[in-house]
């Protein structure tokens, strides 16, 4: 089933102004002050396994999967900087002391082999045991990869041959699953690592029990006198997973465990699982998605709610649920090879998934939401600016491992060996190295539409290029003359013999959109939004002054792109608005008032994505629209 493949951690080289310097801030700055965090935590003191009660830094649940994250960032960044020896060394020292805390049975976790050795798996729905296990696998994988040692590896695997003891269907084994799923898609790549298909057939297992009547929670919750907080429904566990029609529930669990289906679904050839999983996504960007690509629509259950339930200043749009989407999205494009999955994972990407992290890379947005001002509040702290770290880190700490992986998300290679294909999925700006075919990509995307790529090697390959659904209208030449093609699937294909100097200039469409939600989305109605390319823009009050509320934007103009203080390089979009006079004096309410009068007003939006990186600010991207 499975039709491409992204490439290796270190074969593209970004060099674009939107995502490198990301990558960079995140070697220089977001891995190391996460190093510090984990240690002024207890984090990774904790695999030392002697605490007791009365220390400081009692650990928690879900630590594990905390300094895994960050162990995950690290190998992938001494994959990208071999020269770094110090970080190889720190991180080794890392996987030797976590392989130290491993069990003789290969049991593997800090909190249930500390405090709780009586407790292992006898509360699946609220600890985390099985997702720290799933975040050790990823990080296992990530080290081997990266440096050719086993150790890690070879840990984890133990750990998975112990957990393949504990569940399944055999008689005398739990017919468990994960309360918070993630081991389902890390099987999958501790399988293609370790060169074993038992871990496909575990996280097979996982997925298909998930749901089914008796339903595990429920009679686990009975054993322990345990409430089932949020429900089942929040956990994805209130029907099989074949059966599930709508995303649902906490949405960081879902958008794993969709991607943990989707790769469950390519290996299998399991078509039925794989359209289970489709339906799935279509619930999500058809009626459940913010424009931005944040998911969850609640901070209660930090959850999905309803179709078109939408709220901008109460909108959860975790960090974790938006990085998760562009993996699903990315599992999507290359199972399929279609152009769709790839418009919402860049629209993901370049808006909801790097909102939460601050372009010097140590502080954090947990919550994204799409308006705040100074009545937006969660748990009594303000969100008009990061923070530095949470007590649930989660956030920050994907972070760590995620961002080196954007170049993967820019290319796909062909599985097949005798017919080789590349596809440019996102032109940033950047290099790309297949061994047998090498390519440069030019220009400023997504600031702009005109991308040059040139071939650096010469070969017989067929090169893909996306054309994406916002682009109304492109021109592409190669070598100067035009190429009368029209894409298929999102696609522009070329095959053909390559020699170096060969280039193709690609030249997308970038108006400023004036975007309007369906009418059912009611916290949008008369409301417009504007986007340029894959990038969404919002007001922010650095900008514009404390007025946002005020403001009505007429839509039928021309816009302008400016540029905007602080931020050097980037695109801003200059906005011909209509400033509604303050006439409410000290009155709550004006009764039979009179609609206070306009004046021209200049206004300047923003790449979403970058707002509150210049102090703490009031933001919206949906504007009153003056008709």
């Amino acid at each position: 089933m499975k039709k491409y493949t992204p490439p290796s951690i270190t074969a593209v080289r970004l060099a674009d102004s939107y995502l490198a310097p990301r990558m960079t801030a995140n070697y220089e700055v977001t891995i190391p002050s996460s190093i510090r965090k984990c240690h002024e935590t207890g984090r990774i003191e904790a695999f030392k396994l002697d605490w007791k009660p009365g220390m400081p830094n009692q650990p928690h649940i879900f630590w594990d999967s905390d300094v895994a994250k960050v162990l995950e960032g690290m190998a992938y960044a001494v994959a990208q900087h071999p020269e770094d020896r110090a970080l190889a060394e720190e991180l080794d020292s890392y996987v030797d002391l976590i392989i130290s805390a491993q069990q003789p049975d290969g049991y593997l976790n800090i909190v249930f082999t500390s405090q709780r050795p009586e407790e292992r798996w006898s509360n699946l729905y609220d600890c985390h045991e099985l997702y720290c296990a799933g975040h050790l696998m990823e990080a296992a994988v990530a080290h081997f990869r990266a440096t050719g040692k086993r150790k890690f590896l070879d840990a984890l695997c133990r750990y998975a041959d112990y957990i393949a003891t504990v569940f399944g269907t055999e008689p005398g084994k739990l017919r468990g699953y994960p309360g918070h799923e993630e081991i389902e898609l890390a099987l999958c790549k501790l399988a293609d690592a370790s060169g074993n298909n038992k871990y496909y057939d575990l996280a097979r297992y996982f997925v298909d029990e998930r749901g089914r009547t008796p339903n595990y929670f429920v009679e686990e919750g009975k054993k322990r006198n345990g409430e089932l907080h949020y429900g089942l429904e929040n956990r994805q566990a209130h029907k099989p997973v074949r059966e599930q029609h709508d995303a649902v529930g906490h949405s960081v669990r879902a958008l794993y465990l969709y991607t943990g289906m989707a790769d469950v679904a390519a290996h299998f050839d399991d078509a039925g699982l794989f359209a289970a999983a489709e339906e799935l996504y279509q619930s999500i960007v058809n009626r459940r998605m913010y424009i931005t690509g944040g998911l969850g629509s609640t901070p209660i259950g930090e959850a999905f709610t309803e179709d078109y339930h939408l709220p901008n200043d109460t909108a959860y749009a975790e960090s974790c649920a938006s990085m998760a989407l562009v993996q699903f999205a990315s599992r999507m494009l290359n199972i399929t090879g279609d152009g769709r999955y790839a418009d919402i994972m860049e629209q993901t990407l370049y808006n909801g998934a790097l909102s939460g992290i601050s372009l010097h890379g140590d502080h954090f947005f947990y919550a994204n939401l799409l308006e705040v001002d100074d009545n937006t509040f969660t748990h009594g702290v303000t969100l008009k600016q990061r923070q530095p770290w949470f007590d649930c880190s989660c956030c920050p700490t994907s972070y760590c491992r995620f961002l080196p992986q954007l170049g993967s998300f820019c290319w796909s290679q062909s599985l097949d060996g005798n017919a080789p294909e590349y596809r440019l999925n996102i032109p940033a700006a950047g290099t790309a190295d297949f061994g047998s075919a090498k390519f440069e990509v030019g220009g400023t995307y997504p600031y702009d539409g005109n991308i040059p790529v040139t071939i650096l090697a010469d070969g017989d390959f067929t090169l893909a290029l996306r054309i994406p659904a916002w682009c109304r209208s492109f021109r592409a030449t190669l070598n100067g003359e035009t190429l009368e093609l029209q894409p298929e699937k999102g696609f522009l294909t070329l095959k053909r013999h390559w020699n170096p100097g060969d280039r193709i200039e690609l030249q997308l469409d970038m108006p400023v959109d004036v975007v309007r939600a369906n009418y059912k989305v009611t916290s949008d109605a008369g409301r417009i939004a504007l986007m340029r390319g894959p990038v969404v823009y919002a007001f922010e009050s650095i900008d514009n002054g404390n007025v946002l509320p005020r403001l009505c934007i007429p839509a039928d103009q021309k816009f302008n792109l400016a540029e905007a203080a602080g931020l050097p390089g980037v695109r801003a979009i200059s906005v011909q608005a209509r400033l509604e006079a303050d006439n409410s004096g000290d009155a709550l309410y004006l009764r039979a008032a009179a609609r206070a009068p306009e004046m021209e007003f200049q206004a300047l939006a923003i790449p979403y994505a970058l707002w509150q990186n210049r102090g703490a600010a009031s933001m919206a991207i949906w504007m009153r629209e003056e008709k």
